[in-house]
């Protein structure tokens, strides 16, 4: 009773071997470059505070931002406050220069003038938040 069952045969075998290993290849593939194309594109957002580093006129903050990535960012979110407490600014108290919020790659600048009320001597903390990649978080004292 035994020996009149069949085997699948080698060659069929083999062949299915080879399916399912470039199945496994494939999709392995498609991960990694999923992956890798989100990595790459937060890496290539480098945000920098730009020297000077902040002008104070009556009642505003004056940021210049610089992006020496590789990829243009665009400014989502600002914040700033005291000593952890980061508020956010209303887009109505924001003011871009150029008045577009994309930071060109390579080297572009933007300057982001904030209303917002200050006070002499005190340090404020600063956070700009780009849409994708690491935001840039600093702190400076008002003169």
């Amino acid at each position: 009773m035994l020996k009149s069952k069949k085997a699948i045969s080698p060659i069929l075998a083999t062949l299915l071997l080879i399916v399912i290993a470039v199945a496994a290849i494939v999709v392995t593939y498609a991960w990694v470059m999923t992956y890798m194309s989100s990595a790459t594109s937060q890496a290539g957002i480098m945000l920098h505070e730009d020297n000077p580093p902040l002008n104070w006129p009556s009642g505003k903050i004056v940021i210049i931002v610089r992006n020496t990535g590789t990829s243009d960012a665009t400014i989502d979110a600002v914040y700033v406050g005291l000593s952890g407490n980061l508020t956010l600014i209303p887009p109505s108290n924001i003011v871009y220069s150029p008045t577009s919020k994309i930071v060109l790659k390579n080297g572009g600048t933007i300057t982001i003038t904030v209303t917002y009320p200050w006070i002499s001597k005190t340090t404020y903390y600063f956070r700009i938040a780009p849409l994708v990649g690491e935001s840039l978080v600093f702190q400076e004292t008002a003169p």
